[in-house]
């Protein structure tokens, strides 16, 4: 695993990286003292791991994972911070941060988190790499769906493709196509079952890439409201309202915006995807 560092605090920083480097196996490629650096490093250097202090001059942790997420989805981020209020941990995760790790460091949390971090990442490589074969060994004999091709080409419509979240909606709309469900009628079970994570996880993740995708297509609704995308789905994948406090949140370079229902994205998803079976 490589991993890059960004905390305003030197002494944190050099005792990071002697935790993670100690036992070999891992590199440190990067580090930085403030947010902003650090967002045009990562770029280049491509780390599989961040950690990042929550509470930075110039950048803060939370903002450089909002920035860094979309250009870098599959990137993994475990914020460092001695700050215990509940809404701006709260802000991180929906940011996308995958774990916590308190002030001042205890080497052992470190070293857990760190070590359950690169097992994850680990296990979804190989079984990326596993879908993958099988998808070529299928591909000669079976056709795809044109309702989930569909799926896809509205999702990249929104600019949603290449994320984990994205990769959880689809295999949830395949799911419930699969058994003849119009509606986002998965329970926690069958969600831990079919995607092998966390249930919370999981919905944390789709919540994110829909934001992304609502965030988008406002964007073309401020750019031209008669735009014949934004016409046929907006209404249909997002509450009308919704739409419209991220248009005006995105004219105003306000942090509220609108809010994300599943039920009401998968629903209108499989509509569509209906039409076209």
């Amino acid at each position: 695993m490589r991993y890059y560092i960004v905390d305003d605090d030197k002494n944190v920083v050099r005792i990071l990286t002697t935790i993670i480097e100690e036992n070999g196996g891992a590199e440190v490629v990067g580090s930085a003292y403030e947010g902003k650096t650090a967002f045009h490093e990562i770029l280049l250097s491509k780390p599989d791991i961040v950690l990042a202090d929550l509470l930075m001059p110039v950048m803060d942790g939370t903002t450089l994972v909002k920035k860094l997420k979309p250009l870098m989805p599959n990137l993994c981020f475990i914020m460092v911070s001695q700050v215990l209020d509940h809404d701006l941990r709260a802000e991180a995760y929906e940011a996308g941060i995958e774990f916590f790790i308190g002030k001042p460091i205890n080497k052992i949390e470190v070293k857990n988190v760190v070590l359950k971090m690169a097992e994850r990442i680990e296990m979804e490589q190989t079984l990326n790499h596993i879908k993958r074969l099988f998808k070529n060994e299928m591909q000669p004999t079976q056709a795809e769906d044109p309702g989930m091709l569909k799926i896809k080409h509205i999702l990249g419509m929104l600019g949603m493709l290449g994320g984990k979240g994205t990769n959880d909606i689809l295999t949830v709309c395949m799911y419930l196509l699969g058994n003849s469900r119009d509606t986002f009628e998965c329970d926690d079970n069958e969600i831990q079952t079919l995607i092998g994570d966390s249930p919370q996880m999981v919905k944390q993740r789709m919540r994110r890439a829909i934001k992304g995708g609502l965030t988008n297509i406002a964007s073309l609704g401020i750019e031209d409201y008669s735009n014949e995308f934004f016409q046929t789905y907006a209404g249909v994948l997002f509450d009308f309202t919704s739409v419209r406090s991220e248009m005006d949140a995105l004219s105003k370079g306000t942090s509220a915006g609108g809010k994300i229902s599943l039920n009401k994205f998968f629903e209108g998803l499989l509509l569509m995807c209906n039409k076209d079976r």
